[in-house]
């Protein structure tokens, strides 16, 4: 299992990146992309992701991280 960044929700406030262990959290490498809300947006790579759940408990905003593998709500 790994976390889930849903694109559309997150509101780039980026608290899940320092508390991540393993820096799997990463900016969407299109840069000029922004999501519904009208922000960027960071992903998590799942091959380095190991679970820890620090992202969910660091995030602000509800929804923006999900507990399950659901790559197709985040953009990379």
């Amino acid at each position: 299992m790994s976390y889930t960044i849903v694109s559309d929700v997150c509101e780039a406030k980026a608290d899940c990146i320092p508390v991540c262990p393993v820096d799997c959290i990463h900016w969407i490498k299109d840069k000029q992309w922004m999501n519904a809300k009208g922000t960027a947006s960071t992903y998590i790579d799942n091959e380095t992701c190991i679970d820890c759940g620090a992202c969910l408990a660091a995030c602000p905003i509800e929804g923006a991280i999900i507990d399950e593998w659901k790559p197709e709500l985040q953009k990379v």
